[in-house]
């Protein structure tokens, strides 16, 4: 395991009793090498560096981070690691998602049980560390949250495409459904508040992270091929929060193309 990073700033909250207690923050990239569409592509280069490099660059620039940190099961992977001064620890190749993965690093970390665990795709080298606070900030201001996500506003034409996860939140906020078809459907026109495309980060209570592992897969998770409706399915609730930041996932490799141009563009 490579050497802690730490950020000196941790997000304060109010307990059931009133007191104020600091909530240490974990964020965990997982990353594994085989990808069918896309092989060992953490290790893709962007502007001289890896992908991952990229990811946890921008997450530790998010004051709210205790700590940020790679979950990688391949010794390439770590050994990139070390060169570039990324922390990482080490997890099994069994793993069937990686919110597993994630849980198992935090248990290597030792991570407390009342802290907050940061689930930060390892593709998205793009990532606007103003998107990990917005993440987080449920969890500062309702002791209810257990699982938090973020989602933005999306046009009808990426709401009819299936590779566009859409959600639909409650009046206070948690997920109603998430789906690949466009929801809601509208019989006439378009929705009035327009549709959400969600956008995979997630944030867990360590409680609620222990429990989607200890979960079989659910039936609508089986058929839409999406793992937060396993949480939704058993009765945890998401708390989605709205982002105006753009970000972009690396898939395959022509990707990369529309990261480089949007890391020129806000370097600018």
């Amino acid at each position: 395991m490579a050497s802690a990073a730490s950020n000196g700033s941790q997000p304060l909250a109010q307990n059931a009793q009133g007191t104020t207690q600091h909530i240490p923050c974990y964020g965990i990239i997982p990353a594994r090498y085989a990808s069918s569409r896309f092989p060992g592509k953490p290790l893709a280069e962007i502007l001289g560096k890896p992908m991952f490099w990229h990811v946890y660059t921008r997450a530790s620039q998010c004051p709210h981070m205790t700590r940020v940190v790679l979950a990688t099961d391949d010794e390439r992977i770590a050994r990139a690691a070390e060169a570039h001064g990324v922390d990482y620890v080490m997890t099994r190749p069994d793993h069937a998602s990686g919110t597993d993965r994630v849980y198992e690093a935090a248990c290597a970390l030792g991570v407390e049980e009342h802290a907050v665990v940061v689930n930060i795709q390892g593709d998205e080298p793009a990532l606007n560390p103003m998107m990990l606070t917005e993440l987080v900030s449920p969890f500062m201001h309702d002791a209810s949250v257990q699982v938090s996500t973020l989602a933005q506003s999306i046009s009808s034409a990426d709401a009819a495409s299936p590779d566009i996860v859409k959600v639909v939140p409650s009046a206070n906020g948690d997920a109603l459904y998430f789906s690949r078809a466009a929801i809601p459907f509208c019989r006439e026109g378009e929705p009035a508040r327009g549709y959400s495309g969600h956008i995979g980060l997630y944030a867990f209570r360590l409680g609620a992270l222990r429990r989607f592992t200890e979960l079989p897969p659910s039936s609508l998770e089986q058929t839409e091929k999406l793992e937060q409706l396993r949480l939704l399915e058993n009765n945890i609730p998401i708390r989605v929060v709205a982002t105006a930041h753009k970000t972009h996932g690396v898939d395959r490799p022509e990707d990369i193309s529309i990261i480089l141009n949007m890391l020129r563009e806000t370097a600018r």
